[in-house]
């Protein structure tokens, strides 16, 4: 058995009595939705269509989001359904950031990740889903795509259909016929700072999120100057800039678009992944450190071991306040699925964490035959520490602008760095000669930047998302995060503060070195995730 859904667009009417009838059959809180329905006018008055599209989980053959979850709490079952299992779902957000099409959100009741199962319930009683049952024109088909008697498959086969962006790989069972290539695009126009009838909701993270402060409201406009459909261009009333929030944002098959109203899916990870990006590079760093340094005295192993072990303490905080469900977090370590690099990373976290801590012990308590054994096994897990995350951001196949070969070179760099100016300032303290490290920090200070502009930004991105969000970080509303933070805070401000060399000096350079990255790696988490995917 194979299920899959076929949306006859010719026939929908946009009454979203399936968008309804979903949220009363599986009790969707208010807020979110499983299935909504996109429509889309095009032409110019009085010449003007309208088209209809429901959206909803593809369902898809290759599902990027069962590959992320890190506690199987989204599966894919025999019969091709994607299901998921809020009992177990510890909140993390992976499988939004993999899905391509937006179809996954967080129930704001449950903490969960939510999204439509087929109404899988009604399918194992010989039922079809709810939103069938209801559409008054049976636009809506599913069923067994197997089964050449049924009307899916009868239809499929008779049929030209298409689907949602086919070059993601997913293999997606959700068909249009006679899809609006507008509605199929999600990135047609950009989202503005007000729609035609309503304002954008804003976030509380306000400059954070935007990477600029909100700009005051716009001018009210004189009822001559008020829009029909997305194709009349009204006129800029003055002292509003040309590329402000009544802009017809963007350009696809020859018409003007605009967003009339969004569903507005919350932006799943925040400040707290970029933090812990900066203080597990640290631990890293140190760990690496302290394994070239087994000839030193005890103490300056101490202090790096000590420090590194403040820094996974720190991360473990701010994984754990990410998680819309902390007290599941156990679910990583005792429940782990092996492909997503989210569980992976659960143990190789807790791994070095332990190897860290029995290496303290042995050198505050002169264990000398621990010190090899510790030293061999922290070589990898710091290594891995430090990189980790750009495994983890390239499966999320939601973020085409993750999908970089560059950053885990960039990321090994930075906690090469960072990890040699923070041996730096303990060697100045403990009274070692903290010149090799000073050196060792100024020559990957270089490469991090030079990685950072011609290896991740050097070239355009492949991809219309991918390259979008490039300039949005280079040249667009996230250029301060970059170029006055990463490059110039993280980078140029710590080359400075090593001219004299100094060892004491090392302690303002590793905190600008951290800041700058925070308000880089804040840039490179963000932006992917402002580009719609719905």
């Amino acid at each position: 058995m194979n299920y899959g859904f076929v949306i006859d667009t010719r026939s929908c009417i946009g009454c979203h009595a399936c968008s309804t009838a979903c949220k009363s059959e599986n009790q969707v809180p208010l807020g979110v939705n499983r299935t909504w329905v996109k429509s889309v006018e095009t032409g110019r008055y009085p010449d003007v269509t309208r088209s209809f599209q429901v959206t909803r989980c593809n369902h898809c053959s290759n599902p990027p989001c069962v590959r992320s979850c890190p506690v199987t709490a989204m599966y894919q079952r025999d019969d091709g359904i994607v299901e998921f299992d809020p009992d177990v779902c510890i909140g993390c957000k992976a499988c939004l950031q993999a899905c391509p099409y937006d179809a996954i959100h967080m129930d704001p009741d449950s903490k969960t990740a939510s999204k439509c199962h087929f109404c899988s319930h009604r399918i194992e009683v010989g039922l079809e889903p709810a939103c069938v049952v209801v559409c008054p024109e049976h636009a809506i088909l599913a069923g067994d795509m197997d089964d050449p008697s049924s009307e899916i498959a009868r239809v499929l086969a008779t049929h030209s259909v298409t689907v949602r962006k086919p070059e993601q790989g997913t293999s997606p069972k959700l068909f249009y016929i006679q899809g609006s290539e507008l509605a199929l695009h999600p990135s047609a126009t950009a989202h503005q700072d007000e729609f035609m009838c309503s304002d954008v909701r804003r976030e509380d993270h306000g400059a954070l999120l935007n990477g600029d402060p909100a700009p005051p409201p716009p001018p009210a406009q004189p009822l001559s100057q008020a829009r029909s459909g997305v194709a009349i261009r009204a006129p800029q009333p003055q002292g509003v800039p040309s590329d402000g929030p009544v802009q017809l944002a963007g350009r696809a098959a020859g018409q003007m678009v605009q967003v009339g109203w969004n569903a507005q899916h919350d932006i799943p990870w925040h400040w707290p992944i970029p933090a812990y990006l900066v203080t597990k590079a640290l631990a890293g760093g140190l760990g690496l450190v302290a394994v070239a340094h087994l000839d030193a005295p005890a103490s300056f192993r101490i202090g790096l071991l000590g420090l590194a072990l403040l820094m996974l303490a720190i991360t473990t905080g701010l994984l754990l306040y990410d998680l819309e469900r902390p007290e599941r977090f156990l679910y990583l370590l005792t429940r782990p699925q092996w492909r997503s690099w989210v569980a992976r990373a659960a143990w190789i976290l807790t791994s070095f964490t332990a190897v860290c801590a029995l290496w303290l012990g042995a050198e505050l308590f002169g264990v000398d035959p621990l010190v090899p054994s510790m030293a061999v096994l922290t070589v990898p897990l710091a290594t891995l520490t430090g990189i980790y995350t750009a495994f983890l951001f390239a499966q999320a196949e939601g973020r085409d602008f993750w999908q970089s070969q560059a950053t885990p070179i960039h990321m090994g760099l930075q906690t090469l760095y960072l990890g040699a100016l923070g041996g730096a300032g303990i060697a100045s303290v403990v009274g070692l000669d903290p010149d090799v490290l000073l050196r060792v920090a100024v020559v990957t200070l270089i490469a991090s930047g030079l990685t950072l502009l011609l290896g991740e930004f050097g070239t355009t991105r492949p991809g219309e998302t991918a390259a979008r969000v490039q300039h949005d970080i280079q040249w667009g509303r996230w250029r301060r995060h970059f170029w006055l933070g990463g490059i110039g805070l993280g980078h140029m401000v710590p080359l400075a503060l090593l001219i004299p060399m100094s060892g004491w000096l090392a302690w303002p350079a590793l905190l600008a070195a951290g800041a700058g990255m925070f308000l880089y790696e804040l840039a490179f988490v963000m932006a992917p995730q402002q580009v719609p995917n719905s």
